[in-house]
């Protein structure tokens, strides 16, 4: 990697790139910043990891809900795998057919423009997600971590980026796709370094900038947190919109009720279910879709937003959910989880030359291992038969080369370990089948 791409791709990760270096005439030549940034996700993420050791004298992430946050973000990218980006496929779709003018792609104006009109979309797009409940739905998972670090950063939602592009088009009536393709990454890869608890407070920036101060009051469940500081880049908007407040008592982070679990497609899916039980409780169709249309607290007789008033009281004592898993589970998952992210890397990395069978097999694998870990952090009585049948699954992507080692010279230890995972959980599965006949005895 070349110093000037290092320099860039780090730079592009705080908004500090220039029009010049980032100005492109066709949406083809635009660098995939956000594909790219991985090394710098990692990087600062294990910094995090170790100032805070130094600074709290423990780790600020758990093992438990670093990888479900981890996960949520790569369930969030496997639609890419299938197709483009739901934004600017929607966006080059207006722009083709019904721009108004055509601003220039190569000009320092058209860049700033884009820039203030990109954030202000993200601006509408995350105030809808947390006003109207199906949207909340979507928007939900980003806040049910209960931590507050750089991890909390990649737990994104997989459904959201199917509604999130309507906020966008209007640009497309003036603006060329390509400046747009910029502006879109660049306004999610500086939210990442704002989710940390280990940056205080940056002076005068704090009027004009969203920062990790403005944004751990987004992700506080406390009732003076609740619907404020939207802003992606700037938190002008917030001002200028009356949804800004400062950080105050101490923040308590996560959904108002707990999703207490770490098991990825409940995190993802578990509201759009919540939604559909409380609407059926309502004998009108009116009130049918008011559930889904108005805000998550909404209940007939209550203004649009609903209320707090059936919020839990925060003390500030709260303490995080957890199960109760030992050290050897937590390893073993580990690296489980490591191998995934080697196969999931691959898999992006030559989507174009695999067939969409393999690209829909490897998917169903990436998910069947997500859940399958959930489950064993859950320590759910399932757990043991979804691993072993998951680790069958493996060792046979491992005889057909679909899974490959850390490293070349790690092929037989991995190859041992998984053979050894089956093996444990047939033995787990076996036992258990013991201790339910010894029951019914």
């Amino acid at each position: 990697m070349e110093p000037g791409s290092v320099s860039r791709g780090l730079r592009s990760m705080f908004f500090m790139l220039s029009p010049n270096e980032s100005s492109f005439e066709k949406v083809e030549d635009v660098p995939l910043y956000v594909q790219k940034a991985t090394p710098y996700f990692v990087g600062l993420m294990v910094l995090e990891l170790v100032l805070g050791v130094l600074k709290t004298g423990g780790s600020l992430v758990t093992i438990s809900d670093g990888i479900t946050s981890i996960s949520a973000g790569m369930v969030s990218r496997l639609p890419l795998l299938l197709m483009r980006g739901c934004e600017l496929t929607a966006y080059v779709f207006v722009w083709d057919h019904y721009r108004l003018v055509e601003l220039p792609w190569d000009s320092a104006w058209t860049w700033w423009f884009t820039f203030l009109g990109v954030d202000l979309g993200y601006y509408w797009v995350h105030r809808f997600a947390h006003e109207v409940a199906v949207l909340w739905a979507a928007h939900q998972v980003h806040h049910s971590s209960e931590y507050y670090n750089l991890t909390t950063a990649l737990r994104q939602s997989v459904t959201q980026q199917f509604t999130s592009w309507i906020f966008y088009l209007p640009l497309a009536l003036a603006v060329p796709p390509s400046v747009f393709a910029v502006h879109i990454q660049l306004n999610l890869l500086y939210q990442f370094w704002i989710h940390t608890e280990l940056i205080s407070d940056l002076g005068p920036l704090e009027w004009i900038l969203n920062t990790p101060k403005h944004h751990r009051v987004h992700h506080g469940r406390n009732l003076y947190c609740i619907d404020k500081n939207y802003g992606g880049i700037l938190i002008i908007w917030d001002r200028l919109f009356g949804t800004f407040t400062p950080e105050a008592e101490k923040v308590v982070y996560g959904l108002v009720f707990p999703i207490n679990t770490f098991e990825i497609l409940s995190v993802q899916f578990h509201y759009y279910f919540y939604l559909w039980r409380k609407s059926k409780f309502y004998k009108t169709i009116s009130n049918k879709f008011l559930t889904f249309l108005n805000g998550p607290s909404w209940k007939p007789g209550k203004a649009r937003l609903g209320d707090h008033s059936a919020n839990p009281k925060i003390t500030g004592k709260e303490v995080p959910h957890e199960t109760s898993w030992s050290l050897s589970l937590q390893f073993y998952v580990a690296i489980h989880f490591l191998l995934l992210l080697k196969t999931y890397h691959e898999v992006f990395e030559n989507k174009m030359v695999l067939s969409e069978l393999t690209i829909l097999s490897m998917t169903g694998y990436i998910l069947l291992t997500l859940t399958s870990l959930g489950y064993i952090i859950d320590q759910r009585p399932v757990a043991p038969r979804m691993e072993m049948l998951r680790c069958v699954v493996m060792v046979m992507m491992q005889r057909y080369n679909y899974i490959t080692p850390l490293l070349p010279s790690l092929t037989v230890p991995t190859e041992a370990f998984v053979s050894l995972s089956l093996l444990y959980w047939a033995l787990q599965c076996v036992t258990q089948l013991i201790n339910i006949r010894k029951k019914t005895i």
